[in-house]
């Protein structure tokens, strides 16, 4: 073999063992957590980051989590400087590096097995089905963060391996189903417990100056991908606008603007020109943000690497893949929100929007790599109550997918979730299990994808009976604008959603609160992808 594919082929097995400690740890968190969101939709995602807090390695989880996880590191190590084996950090702070409330992520030391010298972090994110607030399901329309639910700044709720009891107590006091929420609490913890493990056994066959050694030269891989990637678009300045239907509370029409200036290895993605922070809360706050355009070049990597040589696996993501890209998002924008706005919405609804802009700015200086615009939204409903039969609380929260944008190497994908969610479909087997609710009917919305020589993927049809009482909100975008097409295609159709009572249709706006007597049924029409090149 020759010396330069062995050293490519070594750094691979590194980079793919690195991996397998997340993945394993993202395996341990989906099979023992307790609430559908997770063991089924698989809203969750895990990290490997080395002992100054740079990302190493992640499992291929959420996008918006694993983007943005890397500023609740640095929240963390800011905010404690001693540390012991076992101990084990909370947080969902969305202005310390969280994203949204029902987010929770914990961060937790690694050490050397023979001096006990701090070596590394794991971290995890999970999207928990309540965190209290003002609806359950804890993604209410709100004016501020104090109605989206209990804010949790980093604090230790396991040290040295026990469990602060009086921290969990206060956690499990604020929310509607503390014994799904202790469960999926404790999936993390054990996710965390796995990984240290794996990642001890490593440390003791390959040893600490090794292992440091390779994950420096990985992130310096990263790097220089992503420095090649971005050096083959070519240089200039390019600028697109979008824009938000609402924020819930009467402002239409939420602009983000763009402007992305290419000079060599090097990015710039400026977001001057962004509407103001809103009443309601569609706002980002600056990790939503970052998540989002990382996740942009990411993407472009990935196509670059098609076609790479045997021997040098997958590309690495980590910390050294962002580097080369420097992100302008002006305080006090829907972009980069601060307290005490709300920003429920942001993280799943204001991301994509972002996507939207970042890959419409680059698709005119790369026309034969962009897609057009898929669903631009993850069409959330959350609805909770007492089951009827038993009494018992639930929540419950989901996204249902869309029609992807197609573009110069295909049409879109039907029913599919893309760009910043990447979760699993809630199976109506696992929902009608779970909660009192019926499935009426689940099927891909015929004609919505946007017309083109490639046409853009179509949405879904999703209607949900609730047995009881229910209360919640479905917070949702592209209801009047459209996903964009590219190089003459046309856009995507819109979504639409309605409720059904004693045969009546209650048509929905994008943002809604909903009170549902048994019976009703809640019909969420997803929007298209847009088409590319001219049908």
């Amino acid at each position: 073999m020759k010396p330069r594919l062995a050293a490519a082929a070594e750094r691979s097995l590194f980079a793919g063992l690195f991996a397998s400690i997340a993945d394993e740890m993202l395996a341990t968190l989906i099979r023992t957590a307790y609430s559908p969101n997770i063991k089924e939709r698989r809203d969750c995602s895990t990290a490997l980051f080395d002992g100054q807090g740079q990302l190493v390695a992640q499992a291929a989880a959420i996008p918006v989590h694993l983007g943005a996880m890397p500023l609740s590191v640095a929240a963390v190590l800011s905010a404690f400087d001693e540390w012991q084996p076992g101990d084990v950090v909370a947080l969902n702070d969305p202005f310390r590096g969280g994203t949204h409330l029902p987010d929770v992520t914990m961060v937790s030391p690694v050490f050397t097995g023979d001096s006990e010298e701090l070596f590394a972090f794991l971290a995890s994110r999970a999207h928990h089905a309540d965190m209290g607030g003002a609806t359950p399901g804890s993604m209410p329309l709100s004016r501020d963060v104090y109605q989206e639910g209990l804010r949790i700044p980093p604090t230790k709720i396991v040290v040295a391996g026990s469990r602060r009891d009086d921290i969990w107590n206060i956690l499990l006091a604020n929310v509607r189903t503390p014994t799904e929420r202790r469960g999926d609490l404790r999936a993390q913890v054990a996710a965390h417990t796995v990984g240290a493990r794996r990642l001890g056994d490593v440390l003791t066959k390959h040893g600490r100056i090794q292992l440091a050694t390779r994950m420096s030269d990985l992130i310096e891989y990263g790097e220089s991908l992503m420095r090649a990637v971005v050096a083959a678009i070519p240089d200039g300045q390019y600028r697109f606008e979008d824009a938000l239907d609402d924020d819930g509370f009467g402002t239409e029409t939420i602009p983000i603007v763009v402007t992305a200036t290419v000079a060599g290895d090097r990015a710039e993605i400026d977001f001057a020109g962004t509407a103001p922070a809103c009443e309601g809360g569609v706002n980002a706050v600056e990790a939503i943000t970052l998540s989002a355009v990382r996740y942009c070049f990411l993407c472009l990597m990935a196509t670059r690497w098609e076609g790479a040589p045997v021997g040098t696996g997958e590309p690495p993501l980590n910390a050294g893949c962002f580097r080369p890209i420097e992100v302008v998002a002006p305080a006090g924008t829907v972009v980069n929100a601060g307290p005490p706005h709300g920003v429920a919405a942001g993280n799943v609804e204001t991301s994509q929007r972002i996507v939207d802009v970042v890959l419409g700015a680059l698709a005119q200086a790369l026309p034969d790599v962009i897609p057009a615009a898929s669903q631009g939204t993850m069409n959330n409903v959350t609805l909770g109550g007492r089951h009827p039969e038993s009494g018992q609380p639930y929540a419950f929260y989901e996204t249902i997918a869309g029609g992807t944008g197609a573009g110069p190497l295909g049409p879109g994908l039907d029913g599919a979730h893309a760009h910043m969610t990447n979760t699993w479909n809630t199976p109506v087997e696992a929902l009608e299990f779970a909660y009192p609710f019926r499935v009426e009917r689940y099927a891909i919305r015929d004609g919505s994808g946007g017309d083109g020589r490639r046409r853009g993927g179509n949405g879904l049809c999703r209607e949900i009976r609730v047995l009881g009482r229910a209360q919640g909100t479905l917070i949702s975008e592209r209801r009047r604008s459209r996903p964009y097409g590219l190089a003459g295609g046309d856009p995507g159709q819109a979504g639409e959603d309605i409720v059904l009572r004693d045969g009546e249709i209650h048509p929905l706006g994008a943002k809604a609160v909903l009170d549902l007597a048994a019976g009703d049924v809640v019909r969420v029409s997803t929007p298209g992808g847009g088409g590319w090149g001219r049908p």
